[in-house]
């Protein structure tokens, strides 16, 4: 049965390099819940402390907060690309992830090869690899262009190839962190209509957005998180309204926004 389960979660990492009583040290604390581990003069910070949550099939979870809330360290969990320090964490069915759309990717193989490759990592068998071909050569667009080492290709040309993969491969549960460029608007057109369809086919997606229009778009429930703790979690309307009430809101809309 398709699900994620997660169990008062949380996730420890380490710091080196950094000195303890600098402003940086504060700033770092003040925004992220960093602590830090006298001892050893080394900071540790607590990007997610004690998430519980459940998800079942049917459920599109957006993932709201500042920069530095914890959203993309969440996904990584889910994706178990993290281990958590404390809890348990259960995920169950394929995991596509649309975050890290890069991996697996060898610069020193042509598309197709890359395409097997990825495929191979995705859990996918020889028959579904076989099928999976086809269709992100025509996605891509790359034309002789898949023949070559991916290493001779423009940052786009990789997206596309990348893009062509992740939106061709069903998954029962999609992780995505934020939207991916991946070109001209005609290409742009196409790209969000298979991402349409991806959407629409898993069980399961969580969607890590500073969109407001997208998540009404494509999700049914919120989780608020801050400083790695889940502010709100529940039904979308009711987190959304909170949230743009609040000062955390008010304060990443008059800030430009990095991804």
């Amino acid at each position: 049965m398709v699900g994620i389960k997660l169990e008062d979660v949380s996730l420890i990492y380490p710091v080196y390099g950094a000195d303890a009583r600098s402003l940086k040290t504060t700033m770092l604390h003040f925004a992220t819940g960093g602590r830090i581990d006298r001892d050893s003069s080394r900071i540790s910070v607590e990007a997610l402390k004690g998430i519980s949550l459940e998800l079942t099939k049917g459920d599109r979870l957006a993932l709201i907060g500042h920069n530095g809330a914890g959203k993309s360290t969440l996904l990584k969990v889910l994706a178990q690309i993290y281990e958590p320090t404390h809890g348990k964490v259960d995920v169950s069915g394929r995991v596509n992830s649309l975050f890290d759309i890069m991996l697996g990717m060898d610069q020193e193989l042509n598309a197709f090869e890359n395409i097997r490759l990825r495929g191979i990592i995705l859990g996918l068998s020889k028959s579904e690899i076989a099928q999976l071909i086809p269709k992100v050569a025509e996605f891509a667009e790359l034309g002789d262009f898949m023949k070559i080492p991916i290493k001779t290709y423009s940052a786009g040309m990789k997206i596309r190839l990348a893009f062509g993969i992740i939106v061709n491969v069903f998954s029962e549960i999609l992780l995505i962190d934020e939207i991916v460029s991946v070109g001209d608007a005609k290409f742009m057109k196409k790209a969000k209509d298979h991402m349409q369809n991806l959407v629409r086919a898993s069980d399961i997606m969580v969607l890590s957005t500073h969109d407001i229009h997208l998540t009404r778009e494509f999700c049914n429930k919120a989780l608020w998180l801050e400083k790695g703790q889940i502010k709100q979690y529940g039904m979308l309307e009711d987190v959304l309204d909170a949230y743009q009430k609040s000062a955390s809101f008010y304060s990443e809309v008059t800030q430009p926004i990095s991804v």
